[in-house]
C-alpha cells in the first residue's frame, strides 16, 4: 500500500518507512551506502531514522 502523502509530520520524518523503495533508496544515497546495506541496517536496527544515521556512520566508517 503507497504512503499516504497527506499524512506528514514528524513522526513521518523521524522513520524510514521500509516498505517504500524510494525511502530505502534515498537513504541509501544519503549516506553513499548501497540499497541492500540500508536495508539490512533497518532490518537490524528498525526504522528510526536517528538510529539509522548512526549506524550509516559506523558503516561506512567501518568500510
Amino acid at each position: 500500500m503507497a504512503d499516504d502523502k497527506s499524512k506528514r509530520g514528524a513522526g513521518d520524518r523521524a522513520r524510514v518507512a521500509a516498505g517504500e523503495d524510494y525511502e530505502v533508496s534515498y537513504f541509501a544515497r544519503k549516506h553513499d551506502i548501497t540499497t541492500q546495506e540500508a536495508e539490512d541496517l533497518i532490518n537490524k536496527v528498525g526504522n528510526s531514522r536517528e538510529k539509522l544515521d548512526e549506524a550509516a556512520v559506523k558503516l561506512k566508517s567501518a568500510k
